[in-house]
């Protein structure tokens, strides 16, 4: 399967091993991490943004791709629809099936609301489905919310939003607790204790793990509680325009059948948007871990309604992506393969980091040692570095890879690559979305009765994720969310259902000299001759 010269890579690496064990590269200074971060992170790579022309975030720099989108042409430029032809009414309207959104309608279904939910694909079919590492909680004892505030303040650049981090780190345990009775397989000693781990930029063992399918096993749980409660699902039916009332509030959604291409008017008293990240994209041509419809939907409908997005230029590129063999290009490789022990190293058979660095820090190094030191390893779609897979057996005994990462062990097996025996190759790969929609800690944006949750908020994080804290995130604020929403549809009258917003739009993009041919939000990417070539449907 690997070419010669990965071959002769390889015994570099198998040379070295047996004085890299217990050694760990020191960690960088705040100063080396600046200076990495500024020559090789995608996110300063200047010419790959575009300021808005229009907008609550006029002024403001995004990548070009998104741009594109936020001042393109609505889906509903020139449909007569007749709003008053209403196919749903409910109380909370919630646009997205993921974790953000089923945690949102558990939450609003035990409020007494009338909800129900609205997905573009099918009930999961979203990047919580992808999440393999673990959920972060400070839940032992020698830990607390206070040290996972810092933990995650310093990992988000001191950027994050105060009042949404501190709700984040303290509610962590009792979501792990409310997972947990709700039957999720979480990783546990004999005794009954949950078995915790490192992750990158942590300092402590916090990291709450299903094996290495940790977002997979917490969806399905959640999709199960949603189901089992006859929570309305409409699935295969995007949301492609956001609906207001006569006074500026969300009040509901166009939604498009993906199959029929009808289109439904739904009315709501309070919108959930929890639509997820934008990795189908490809911001700057990178591969991405991100499931097929995430593409920054919710951002679109959000920003068009008046809505100010917030860290908008801020991606994650997650370390580990693969990069070897080329039929699984871009798939994620979890930090959890890091945080046991596995180590990241050049063609030379170098450790050039810290295994456990922060993920961007982590995703430059691999860039720098690929393109300024020439010591990547040549693959079909480019360079790629060494993840030391077998290091793990080595530290903790044989069979332990296989017992916590066994989902990760069959993705190689399926090309004959046994990554007990041999290490694996790895690029950064698009992962994440930093940015996203201004909340206030209630959960709702700047347009009022419209609430978001998960992947498609901003601030959370700051400027950089810390492995675990999405799942947090995404259960922590879509609760939060689900409550606060219909806590206020409650005492909610919608007026007159309304697309003004959408015709004021086009005239500013006109104002503004913005001719485009494209409309949004784009819904699913389109691949034609190659991964990076894209259009519209």
């Amino acid at each position: 399967m690997f070419t010669p010269e990965m071959l002769e890579s390889i015994k570099k690496v198998e040379a070295t091993r047996a004085d890299r064990i217990g050694v760990e590269p020191k960690r960088m200074t705040a100063e080396e991490k600046e200076t990495l971060l500024s020559k090789f992170h995608p996110d300063y790579k200047t010419d790959s943004f575009e300021a808005l022309k229009i907008g609550p975030n006029k002024g403001d720099k995004v990548p070009i791709e998104l741009a594109a989108l936020l001042q393109a042409n609505s889906r509903v430029k020139g449909l007569d629809l007749d709003l008053e032809n209403v196919a749903y009414d409910v109380d909370v309207l919630i646009i997205g099936g993921g974790g953000a959104g089923a945690s949102a309608a558990i939450e609003a279904h035990n409020a007494g609301a009338n909800v129900m939910i609205v997905t573009k694909l099918r009930m999961g079919d979203a990047n919580t489905m992808m999440a393999e590492g673990g959920i972060q909680a400070a839940d032992k004892a020698n830990d607390s919310p206070a040290i996972h505030y810092l933990d995650a303040l310093g990992g988000g650049h001191y950027a994050n939003k105060p009042e949404l981090l501190k709700k984040l780190v303290s509610e962590g345990p009792g979501a792990v607790k409310w997972l947990n009775e709700f039957g999720v397989m979480f990783d546990k000693a004999p005794d009954g204790t949950m078995i915790t781990t490192h992750g990158g930029g942590t300092s402590r063992k916090r990291m709450h793990a299903a094996r290495d399918y940790s977002g997979a096993e917490i969806m399905r749980v959640l999709r199960d509680e949603v189901m089992n409660r006859e929570i309305p699902i409409v699935d295969f039916t995007a949301a492609i325009e956001l609906i207001l009332d006569e006074n500026g509030k969300a009040a509901g959604a166009v939604l498009q059948n993906m199959e029929t291409c009808e289109y439904l008017v739904a009315r709501a008293k309070t919108v959930i948007i929890a639509t997820g990240g934008a990795g189908r994209l490809h911001y700057q041509g990178f591969p991405t871990s991100n499931h097929y419809g995430a593409t920054a939907d919710g951002l679109i409908l959000a920003y068009r309604a008046g809505a100010p997005l917030l860290y908008a230029d801020t991606l994650q590129y997650h370390p580990t992506g693969v990069a070897f063999p080329e039929q699984i290009f871009g798939a994620l490789v979890t930090e959890k393969v890091r945080s046991m022990g596995a180590m990241l190293i050049n063609s030379e058979g170098e450790a050039f980091m810290h295994p456990l660095e922060t993920r961007d820090v982590a995703a430059a190094s691999v860039i720098r040692e690929c393109n300024e030191r020439h010591k990547g390893v040549e693959t079909p779609e480019g360079y790629g570095v060494w993840l030391d897979t077998p290091m793990i057996d080595i530290i903790h005994g044989e069979g332990m890879l296989e017992k916590r990462l066994p989902a990760m062990l069959r993705m190689y097996m399926k090309y004959d690559i046994d990554m007990r025996k041999v290490p694996i190759l790895i690029y950064p790969t698009l992962h994440y979305q930093n940015g996203g929609i201004d909340i206030s800690v209630d959960g709702m944006s700047h347009v009022e009765n419209l609430f978001v949750a998960g992947e498609a908020v901003g601030g959370i994080h700051g400027r950089n994720r810390l492995m675990g804290n999405s799942l947090l995130d995404v259960i922590v604020f879509g609760r939060n969310a689900g409550q606060n929403a219909a806590a206020k549809a409650s005492s909610v009258k919608v007026g007159k259902l309304t697309l003004d917003h959408v015709d004021k739009y086009a005239k500013e993009m006109e104002q503004a000299g913005i001719k485009s041919d494209k409309v949004s939000p784009l819904l699913l990417p389109t691949y034609t001759h190659g991964r990076e070539k894209r259009q519209a449907e």
